[in-house]
């Protein structure tokens, strides 16, 4: 009987590889996305070598180079490298993180970790950020090995962990094994593709990222009874100083991807009330008028021309009729990649004005700030190409992230970083980082494909 139990499990092993080996590359692609997505790999504790492990397991099937590597047991990065036979330049990096924000079950309506199919969307944490990406990288790397095709270039895929928080994965590569990571440039999160009612399809590559700078408020007073008002109670202190932050305006300064990005925007149907605009952004007097109407219409807009300032979490006092010694804010401050941290913490300091107030920087949060990647590589140009012939009305510019990525640590290098538009999201509904996070297989899928694409036109001997 045991016998026949063994059987009949190496002929379950074989039908599975049998039928994985016969996966199309979109069909790979989605099983390896579901599979992560089962990972819980939420950060923090983070626990991503999980993810290591399980993309360690498919490497070694290829037969691809791959290894482990960081800090942390608990934490590991992968990296594999599928090397080209006689390489005419310099390697590609294919990039993703593997661990999640955290996700509260009781808000879901599937579980968070489920991978679920329902009504048309494929549900999960990390099914936008980041495993999808990971998925579609990760089946493209199999696919040149199995086609065992003539590559230009080496191609490296590195999955790192704590992009989520502390960036410390990517800064432990930098640090310890840069020249296993050290490429041309690289492919990371970031690009976001979208259809504009006029037919237009926008693909926006992420060239640029604004800069996490979060900042605490501290008021300090005198503890009291809460039946005798003080002016120097904490709590209103605090209070003002989140408004003046809040509602002060912050400067506009362009840089060479704005810049180019407001331009191209402006000649499409749906911007062309940005033609305006443009001149304004360039007269001091007249910048910050021009850029709060813009606030108006489009807040995503508003957010690339200057730094942000958001309140997000309050803590003071603890019972009703005691006046607190201390209130403390945190503020998620998003700063333009052509101000330094100093310059943005002295104006928020100048903007609040009171001695009971103090304004410091968050700990441990120190991402450069760096220059935009080029539009010249042939990385770029091969995305136009690729991109433009993917759809008939399409529109390709460059673009900064609001948000920000670990790949600040590479530009710093100078290595440049792109985040492909691959993926068709919808802006009402993106639910990165939200409940029910969800993703279409459909756009999922010709998401890969692209990414396929693109990988194939960079590394062709000829795309030289």
């Amino acid at each position: 009987m045991l016998r026949g139990l063994v059987l009949a499990a190496c002929l379950a092993v074989c039908l599975t590889d049998r039928a994985a080996a016969s996966e199309g590359i979109t069909e790979r692609a989605r099983r390896y996305l579901t599979e992560l997505v089962r990972l819980d790999t939420t950060n923090p504790p983070g626990n991503e070598t999980r993810a290591a492990n399980w993309l360690k397991a498919v490497a070694d099937r290829e037969s691809i180079p791959s290894e482990l590597a960081g800090p942390s047991p608990a934490r590991l990065n992968f990296i594999a490298r599928l090397p080209a036979r006689a390489p005419s330049a310099r390697p590609l990096l294919l990039m993703a993180h593997t661990d999640v924000v955290p996700a509260d079950s009781r808000q879901w309506t599937v579980p968070p970790f489920s991978a679920e199919i329902r009504r048309g969307f494929l549900y999960g944490r990390g099914t936008l950020d980041d495993k999808s990406l990971l998925a579609a990288e990760l089946a493209v790397l199999v696919e040149l090995k199995r086609e065992n095709r003539h590559l230009s270039r080496d191609i490296i895929l590195l999955a790192e962990a704590d992009e989520e928080a502390g960036s410390t994965g990517m800064q432990w590569l930098v640090r310890h094994v840069w020249q296993k990571i050290d490429a041309e440039f690289a492919l990371n999160e970031g690009g976001f593709a979208m259809d504009l009612p006029s037919g237009t399809r926008l693909y926006e590559i992420q060239t640029s990222e604004k800069v996490p700078t979060p900042v605490i408020l501290r008021a300090r007073g005198t503890e009291a009874h809460g039946s005798l008002p003080r002016p120097d109670n904490p709590v209103l202190r605090l209070s003002r100083a989140i408004v003046k932050l809040a509602e002060a305006d912050q400067p506009v300064r362009l840089n060479p991807t704005t810049r180019r990005y407001f331009g191209e925007m402006a000649r499409l149907l749906e911007y062309r009330w940005l033609a305006a605009m443009l001149p304004r952004f360039d007269r001091p007097l007249e910048a910050v008028a021009a850029a709060n109407e813009v606030r108006d219409r489009d807040p995503e807009l508003d957010a690339q021309l200057r730094t942000t300032v958001s309140p997000d979490t309050l803590r003071a006092g603890n019972v009703f009729n005691v006046i607190p010694a201390a209130a403390e804010a945190h503020l998620d401050v998003r700063r333009l990649p052509n101000e330094t941290r100093e310059e943005v913490i002295a104006r928020l300091r100048s903007t609040v004005n009171d001695e009971l107030v103090e304004i410091v920087p968050l700990a441990g949060h120190n991402m450069p700030a760096t220059e935009p990647s080029g539009l010249t590589t042939s990385l770029y140009r091969a995305m136009e190409t690729v991109l433009r012939k993917a759809h008939p009305n399409a529109v390709v510019v460059p673009y900064m992230q609001r948000g920000s990525t670990d790949a600040s640590w590479l530009r710093q290098r100078g290595m440049p970083v792109y985040g492909p538009p691959i993926f068709l999201r919808d802006e009402k509904d993106n639910r990165a980082h939200a409940v029910d996070e969800r993703i279409t297989p459909a756009s999922f899928d010709a998401g890969v494909e692209l990414l396929a694409r693109i990988v194939k036109a960079v590394t062709e001997p000829q795309s030289r």
